[in-house]
């Protein structure tokens, strides 16, 4: 995952918050993730209105000590097809 391009949910994909994260559930593949930690969450909720993913994790309050850590979570989650990179204007 290119942390500098920018990324979205997949459109099929939807989020139930829970008290420790939230629920993905992809309406197409019928997989479902847990994320278990909120400001991957609230990076997740950035990401729709945010330039990159660099952009939504510094939004979400994430440190660059931590960017590798929330950089691989993506990763497992686009690998699910859970977030998608978003296609160019």
């Amino acid at each position: 995952m290119n942390i500098d391009h920018a990324w979205d949910l997949h459109p099929q994909v939807s989020v139930r918050p829970e008290p420790f994260g939230a629920l993905l559930y992809h309406f197409g593949t019928r997989r479902l993730s847990f994320v278990k930690d909120r400001r991957l969450l609230a990076v997740l909720r950035a990401l729709p209105h945010a330039p990159t993913v660099r952009a939504a994790c510094s939004e979400a309050g994430v440190g660059a000590t931590e960017l590798p850590r929330f950089t691989a979570a993506l990763s497992a989650l686009a690998g699910s097809s859970m977030v998608v990179e978003r296609a160019a204007p």
